[in-house]
């Protein structure tokens, strides 16, 4: 096991354990955790999220909500669910997920199955300090078709094209709105606050649409 500490999360990594201990480990820690799962194909990683990386979580899951409002969208947020596929021995917990252009299909589900449901639209990760885990891989075997990852200050918005993630300045969700600009309100919210922010980002929205 390899322990990795920084001021904005905790990880541990185990590797050689099976599908099945991966099932039983999410049973037996319950939905009621803090700590994130991912599975790769026999490496399996437990991350703790602190205050920094659970703050920029939230701040850009409030700015997503303002993006859905403003542009009229309908939005299932699926915060960190468990996606996973025993087929492809694949499944990991994303800082925060949503589903958008496929928001009719769950809209009124209990639970998510990827063998009959489809994965969420979009997942943010919070990339404070880097994951031993291929992550990107992952999501994109899981068929997620737009990535966000915030690091330091920089946000990074990612397209599924032919089952590789491929960097862009606009996000295809957003009506091709440059969202790489939300790092600039984050980094505001130090300054201003969070309210005077978000308020901020609404009309920088307003005007761009």
């Amino acid at each position: 096991m390899v322990t990795t500490r920084a001021a904005s999360e905790q990880r541990a990594v185990l590797r050689n354990i099976s599908w099945q201990t991966f099932e039983t480990m999410l049973a037996e820690m319950g939905e009621n955790r803090t700590s994130r799962i991912t599975y790769d194909q026999g490496m399996l990683e437990i991350m703790t999220p602190l205050f920094s990386h659970e703050y920029w979580k939230c701040l850009i899951e409030r700015l997503i909500f303002v993006l859905a409002e403003e542009l009229n969208l309908e939005i299932v947020p699926a915060g960190s669910t468990t996606f996973r596929r025993e087929d492809l021995r694949r499944g990991t917990e994303p800082d925060s997920s949503y589903y958008i252009r496929n928001e009719a299909l769950v809209r009124n589900k209990s639970e998510i199955d990827l063998n009959r449901d489809p994965a969420p639209d979009l997942v943010v990760e919070i990339d404070l300090t880097s994951s031993s885990l291929n992550k990107f891989d992952i999501y994109a075997s899981l068929g997620v078709m737009e990535l966000w990852r915030y690091d330091e200050g920089v946000l990074y918005i990612y397209q599924l094209q032919q089952g590789q993630y491929i960097e862009c300045n606009n996000s295809p969700i957003f009506a091709q709105l440059p969202l790489i600009e939300i790092a600039r309100f984050l980094e505001e919210s130090q300054r201003i606050g969070v309210m005077k922010m978000t308020r901020n980002f609404r009309e920088w929205v307003k005007e761009k649409i």
